[in-house]
């Protein structure tokens, strides 16, 4: 079935309130000078939320949220819960990302229970998964990724799942300027996809899997031509109008 290309900037830890509004009023510009039919998404830090989400008011450009906590309420200093997040304005969530997991903890059961408040209070989650290059280069590849994939949506049913995105990051890619190959990403989606089947059955052909990888401008259109390639979740590029615009016309 064709599944819509989604296309997601994770902003990280980077621009200011002020910065934030004026990129996404740049680049709803430049959507509306060249419209796509991709889906568009941006992921600000947590202060700039709402003033992103109201500068992207009328424009194609959705705005997420780079993490939220399981818990509804309670003492849980510096935690903002999904209910907080999506008051702010978001409609996703990105869950698991692997700085998350490199700096911060994060576990495939946190990302469990982080994906269960996410859909609770209708979230869309971009749950993240991906491998180091010692577990490439040792073979464990399809290890890492099927234990990551399986740990997260453990015991969610697929009419649950519906809204699920998942996005597959090389670790080794991410921010070091290499990029798998057209060819690397295509056969990893695609035995992604083959575990999500193995867990929510055919509803895997309909989840759209994201590739989050150092995606370029002059790399987006041969990436995201791949048929298990759905999109991208966009790191550093996505902090230029031009860039970022550049790669979602490649989707």
């Amino acid at each position: 079935m064709a599944r819509r290309k989604f296309v997601a900037g994770n902003w990280k830890l980077n621009l200011t309130i002020a910065e934030g509004t004026a990129l996404v009023q740049g680049l709803a510009k430049a959507l509306a000078d060249k419209p796509t039919t991709a889906e568009v998404a941006v992921c600000p830090v947590a202060l700039a939320l709402n003033a992103v989400a109201q500068a992207a008011k009328g424009s194609p450009i959705g705005v997420g949220a780079q993490n939220i906590h399981w818990e509804e309420k309670g003492a849980f200093t510096g935690e903002l819960s999904a209910t907080l997040i999506k008051d702010a304005g978001a409609t996703y969530v990105i869950l698991g990302h692997s700085e998350r997991r490199q700096y911060f903890g994060e576990t495939d059961a946190t990302v469990n229970k982080r994906l269960g408040a996410a859909l609770k209070a209708g979230l869309v989650p971009i749950v993240c998964i991906g491998e180091t290059l010692a577990e490439r280069q040792g073979g464990k590849l399809e290890q890492v990724l099927s234990t990551q994939i399986k740990g997260a949506l453990a015991g969610f049913t697929a009419e649950q799942l519906k809204t699920l995105v998942v996005a597959y990051e090389p670790v080794w890619a991410i921010g070091t300027g290499v990029t798998a190959t057209t060819a690397q990403a295509q056969e990893t989606h695609a035995f992604v996809r083959s575990v999500l089947r193995q867990v929510v059955g055919g509803l895997a052909d309909e989840i759209r899997i994201q590739y989050g990888g150092s995606v370029k401008p002059d790399n987006a259109k041969e990436i995201l031509s791949q048929p298990d390639v759905d999109g991208a979740l966009v790191g550093g590029a996505s902090l230029k109008v031009a860039d970022f615009a550049a790669i979602i016309a490649g989707a």
